[in-house]
């Protein structure tokens, strides 16, 4: 069973149907008993990171997930889920992460030419740098969607492909247990769907 973690924040539905078109079970929610008691999670998320990160908090989810990746437990974050596992990110101010993966999030305005759109949204081709698990099924190249205005930093040892916008965009990335996917997979098609199947077939 995977746990589709929710507060407040993200598309759940369009997950959710990603996850029950590929036979995997899941459930949508917010409670701590589910969450310790299923066998994955997937952090979905959209907007912005401080707010996120205080529905997290308010909801007594915040330190609960901290708890669960330190059991070994499979964590996907997807998008701004992605962006909450990093210690800390510089979206309008400081905020604190998850801390589950090393590294920040920064804005991409600051490093990318005057002129490029951001947020950066569309499809880019992925730039595998490293085999994992999650992208058994996915070759070199393929194309996957992103919608994003903010992007991790100094995270090279966790990486496991990425995307060029002008700058190259972790796009997936891994420690231990915890993986983390700025594009959305369930909206990328095919290849995108790869992703999750190959997530609800880690063991446990």
């Amino acid at each position: 069973m995977i746990a589709i973690v929710d507060y407040g924040v993200g598309n759940l539905f369009s997950l959710s149907a990603s996850l029950k078109h590929l036979g995997l079970e899941s459930t949508v929610t917010g409670d701590e008993a589910v969450i310790r008691r299923v066998e994955k999670l997937i952090l979905p998320g959209v907007g912005a990171f401080g707010d996120a990160v205080q529905k997290l908090k308010d909801a007594g989810l915040f330190s609960l997930l901290q708890q669960e990746a330190q059991t070994g437990k499979p964590i996907l974050g997807i998008c701004l889920g992605m962006q909450l596992l990093f210690e800390k990110s510089r979206e309008y101010g400081e905020h604190e992460g998850l801390s589950l993966i090393p590294g920040e999030v920064c804005p991409l305005s600051a490093d990318i030419p005057e002129g490029m759109k951001v947020p950066h949204m569309g499809w880019n081709s992925l730039r595998i740098v490293k085999d994992d698990p999650l992208l058994k099924y996915v070759k070199q190249g393929e194309y996957m969607y992103f919608v994003h205005s903010f992007y991790a930093k100094n995270c090279a040892e966790s990486l496991l492909a990425d995307a060029e916008y002008s700058v190259f965009v972790p796009a997936l990335v891994r420690k231990g247990s915890v993986w983390g996917a700025q594009f959305h997979p369930e909206k990328s098609g095919t290849a995108g769907l790869s992703i999750l199947k190959a997530f609800g077939e880690l063991p446990c």
